[in-house]
């Protein structure tokens, strides 16, 4: 046959599919296929004037799944804005398949009473939505990933996304979008890059629209379909806060003196070591003491990874550690560097954590403080409950270090609130006990007996070395023993592990 330029082509050759040419604008091809967007595709054709002219344009149906991120934290204004949107327009029976949930995201409670969201993918759950969750009121038991558990279902199809609304504080005229600029920088899109690369739609959503191109780049233009100006999406004083925060707490300091001195004597303190600090109190405290370690001994680190804070920023900046990996930033300091150094670099989710990827960078972190809301006798972590089932938290990448580190030290202080926090046996398992080595709290440290390594380099380091049921039988001593385990109802949520399978399940609340 003949094609639009007069060339006799074949019908078939054997081994390809043969479609005759048709003109430089008849056939377009589908995202599938080309891993790219139509071709034909103008600026103007891609900012629209409203939300709720891109919903119609990406044609969001019932029963579809829309993604959001949450590098704003307690600051963001995007999700609530896309949900009342979808709201008005009649839309019901969605799934919200969020990177995490932060309590500012109770603001979406009356659509989740309405039917207009029936199931949550998520890391983090939280607030008055986890309340709704463990009364048994989401149609559909949550699924809650861990940061490179999230990442590997959405690059592996498994987590579908219809469409991905993401919050952009720069964006150009034809979708090419940073975090660092803008009056709602976040720095680092490192969950968002994921959605953006994978999703069948992607919406940028932007305060501040500007003139092509944009000079910093995090999400290509390739990959952003529509693109709305907004009157801001978020505040970003709402990054810092919750966990986030340096101790000033006695008993908190001394978590982080005695975890600090934990890597000092393991075996990996040495010149070009890697490293990860947690979000809670003690271990970003223990940032403090590992910094005047390696000043006395002359040890500069290759790396710093994960969430990254201020802390991070001045130790690159004094010299102590040559380059910072950053999913995620979590102050103004954070993203100022992010935004002006070189040696800070962004990554995405899967880079930092997947397993489903050909290596994730967890793998070669050497030592990771992790905090937690209770741990058990068998070294087991729980970050996503309390004790009583409550959901109150996110595995985030808790999980995934764990499981990639040489060494995986859980700080957190033997007693909180007057509840014993080293138990027989935890609620919800969120960490499995074979991939966190020690346990440091006010009171103590437990070494897994797994690993004998450890058990001999820290010996003769000063430290109050206890076995673990040792330390929980003092804190029933200080608490008194704890009631049973609530039984709970039916099944409201499933825990799954990095790598897809599940490790646990949380049980409808009383």
């Amino acid at each position: 046959m003949k094609n639009a330029v007069g060339r006799e082509i074949p019908v078939g050759i054997a081994g390809y599919n043969i479609a005759p040419y048709q003109g430089p604008w008849s056939c377009i091809p589908s995202r599938q296929a080309s891993g790219g967007k139509c071709i034909n595709v103008s600026a103007s054709e891609k900012v629209l004037k409203s939300i709720d002219a891109a919903i119609d344009a990406v044609g969001l149906r019932d029963g579809m799944t829309i993604s959001f991120h949450h590098h704003l934290r307690n600051g963001d204004f995007v999700m609530k804005l896309v949900v009342d949107a979808i709201a008005r327009k009649g839309i019901r029976g969605l799934k919200v398949a969020a990177s995490s949930l932060s309590a500012v995201q109770d603001a979406i409670m009356p659509h989740l009473e309405a039917g207009v969201i029936v199931a949550i993918d998520t890391s983090g759950i939280r607030g008055e939505i986890g309340k709704f969750v463990s009364a048994g009121k989401l149609p559909n038991p949550v699924m809650i990933r861990t940061h490179g558990g999230r990442a590997r279902a959405v690059e592996s199809g498994e987590l579908p996304i219809d469409v991905a609304f993401i919050g952009a504080p720069a964006c150009d005229r034809y979708g090419n979008i940073n975090g660092v600029d803008g009056p709602a920088a976040c720095g680092s899109l490192g969950y968002a890059i994921v959605d953006a690369a994978c999703a069948e739609k992607v919406v940028a959503i932007t305060d501040n629209l500007l003139d092509y191109p944009l000079q910093r780049i995090s999400i290509p233009q390739t990959q952003v379909d529509f693109i709305v100006k907004v009157d801001s999406i978020g505040n970003p004083q709402g990054i810092s806060t919750g966990s986030l925060r340096i101790s000033t707490n006695p008993q908190e300091l001394l978590i982080s003196q005695y975890a600090a001195t934990a890597i000092e004597y393991s075996g990996y303190f040495r010149n070009n070591f890697s490293l990860q600090l947690g979000s809670g109190g003690p271990s970003l405290s223990a940032a403090k003491f590992i910094k005047e370690k390696m000043q006395a001994k002359g040890i500069t680190a290759a790396f710093g990874v994960g969430g990254i804070t201020g802390i991070f920023v001045e130790m690159m900046e004094e010299g102590l550690v040559n380059l910072l990996f950053d999913a995620q930033s979590f102050d103004s300091r954070a993203i100022q560097s992010l935004r002006q150094n070189p040696r800070h670099l962004e990554m995405s989710a899967s880079y930092y954590a997947s397993p489903g990827t050909c290596g994730p960078i967890v793998n070669h972190v050497d030592a990771v403080i992790l905090s937690a809301t209770e741990v058990d006798i068998n070294f087991n972590a729980n970050v996503l409950t309390g004790s009583n089932g409550k959901l109150m938290g996110a595995p985030g990448g808790h999980p995934d270090t764990a499981a990639g580190s040489n060494l995986c030290i859980v700080a957190l202080p033997l007693v909180r609130k007057n509840f014993p926090v080293i138990r027989e046996s935890v609620h919800t398992i969120v960490t499995p006990g074979e991939t966190v080595d020690v346990i440091v709290t006010d009171r103590g440290v437990a070494i897994n007996p797994l690993r004998k390594d450890l058990i001999y380099n820290l010996k003769d380091s000063g430290l109050p070395i206890m076995q673990i049921e040792d330390l929980q039988r003092l804190a029933y001593e200080i608490t008194g023993t704890p009631g049973p385990k609530p039984a709970g109802g039916e099944i409201v949520g499933l825990v799954e592990y990095r790598d897809g399978t599940i490790i646990d399940v949380i049980r409808k609340m009383g």
